[in-house]
């Protein structure tokens, strides 16, 4: 029996499988230390993999578009945070204070890797550029968001200080990512022929993260601090919010001359943010906070984005071919 297209993806029925289970079976004491431990090393060989499927031919061949990455960045760390405070008035009152600030950790997070780059292939944009620009973002995501964080949200990271933060969200991303990258001449190969089973350990570590976080939010009450009303408010907010940051992104790469595989590029790679790196920086961020709480505006936009994008992207594909060629070859 074929599946109907209203139907969510494995992965989101996943995730709202482990939301439910953390909220009847959440983990708690000694046992949710040793699930901490279990989902570091998660997230540690998630980055590694990260690090040994990225090519670096591919880095290079997308490196040299300097102003689309630009403005990508700049809508990724400059745009989406103006957008977080300039709604401020609509949003705070439409999901309440702890939510509102889930919504700017939100704004300050990198772009994703793996669906930016899936959307633009889909859609025929400039697939070196979006892999180049995607992984960039991750990347320098691990500097800047804490940074953001400080300013947007007051956060300092542990109660110490942002470089603290920094450090420690180096050392659980980045460090496994560059070792993914050295261990690329080894087992590249091996991690290509085997994508199709390695891609449930990408979802699998987030799932295990998104079930810690949640049990420590059931074990806060978490339930009983966001009424419905809230939550419809806070679909309502990431909706606007993805809306407005898609038409922009396009306006920018239209205004600016971006050819039309360039601004495909621009809209997925601009309007996205990553849950696999979001919710691993909260833990640190945020420690000692209501994690829960906090990621939730994330859980949400993420399957959000993948919904609306995912139909873009079909539109997109459905462009002439003779269309896009001409764009590229006079731009």
């Amino acid at each position: 029996m074929a599946r109907s297209r209203l139907l969510p993806d494995n992965f989101t029925l996943s995730l709202l499988a482990v939301v439910a289970v953390a909220s009847l079976l959440p983990v708690s004491g000694q046992a949710a230390v040793a699930f901490g431990w279990l989902t570091n090393a998660a997230i540690a060989l998630l980055f590694f993999l990260h690090g040994v499927k990225l090519s670096r031919e591919a880095i290079i061949a997308g490196a040299a578009h300097w102003r689309l990455h630009l403005l990508v960045f700049a809508c990724t760390f400059v745009l989406f945070p103006l957008l977080g405070l300039a709604l401020k008035p609509l949003l705070s009152p439409l999901v309440g204070d702890q939510l509102y600030l889930g919504l700017l950790y939100l704004c300050a997070l990198p772009a994703t890797v793996q669906s930016a780059i899936a959307f633009t292939s889909l859609a025929r944009g400039n697939i070196p550029a979006a892999i180049c620009s995607a992984a960039a973002s991750s990347l320098f995501g691990i500097f800047l968001t804490p940074l953001l964080v400080a300013l947007l949200l007051d956060v300092q990271g542990d109660g110490g200080s942002t470089l603290d933060a920094i450090g420690k969200i180096t050392l659980q991303l980045l460090v496994p990512f560059i070792a993914g990258q050295v261990a690329r001449r080894w087992i590249a190969a091996w991690v290509g022929r085997n994508r199709d089973w390695l891609k449930y350990v990408d979802q699998g570590s987030i799932l295990l993260v998104v079930y810690a976080a949640f049990s420590e939010a059931v074990v806060e009450d978490i339930w009983h601090q966001v009424p419905a009303p809230a939550l419809l408010g806070l679909v309502l907010a990431c909706l606007v919010l993805l809306g407005l940051v898609l038409l922009l992104t396009h306006l920018l790469g239209k205004w600016l001359g971006f050819n039309q595989e360039d601004r495909i590029t621009i809209v997925f790679c601009g309007s996205k943010k990553s849950l696999a790196t979001g919710i691993p920086m909260a833990q640190v961020l945020f420690a000692g906070g209501p994690v829960g709480l906090l990621i939730l505006p994330l859980m949400l936009f993420h399957q959000i984005q993948l919904m609306v994008c995912a139909v873009l992207a079909q539109r997109y594909a459905k462009r002439p071919p003779e269309a896009a060629l001409g764009e590229t070859r006079t731009s």
